[in-house]
């Protein structure tokens, strides 16, 4: 199994910014990689993914034009979230693909972390 780590989870005002970040074992460098998150009583939602080499990029409507996704040599990933409101607060998880272009479906994915919890305050 791959390792997947992430960091960068906290509590931060309405409005404000906070950056997450993975990093995958070596083996995911030519894999897509993929944000997801949970809130208490809510279904699993897609935030973002990013393919291998940036040729393709996905938002979920309720982060886009808010969240930027982007990789560095490979394996290890950043999603930047600003302009944040109390409907962000969730687990947020990184997950590498199965395959070196982006989904947005959790079927292709086969390694996570543990995730990390985001909590925006009012």
């Amino acid at each position: 199994q791959v390792p997947v780590r992430e960091s960068g989870g906290g509590v931060v005002e309405a409005g404000g910014s906070l950056t997450l970040s993975c990093v995958a074992s070596s083996h995911a460098d030519n894999n897509a990689m993929g944000w997801f998150r949970q809130a208490p009583g809510k279904e699993r939602e897609f935030v973002a993914s990013i393919s291998w080499n940036h040729a393709s990029i996905i938002y979920g409507d309720s982060v886009k034009g808010r969240f930027t996704i982007s990789r560095d040599r490979g394996s290890t990933v950043t999603l930047q979230m600003t302009a944040l409101t109390p409907e962000d607060t969730a687990h947020y998880r990184c997950e590498v693909g199965l395959r070196t272009y982006a989904s947005r479906a959790s079927s292709g994915y086969r390694y996570w972390s543990r995730g990390t919890q985001v909590t925006v305050s009012s």
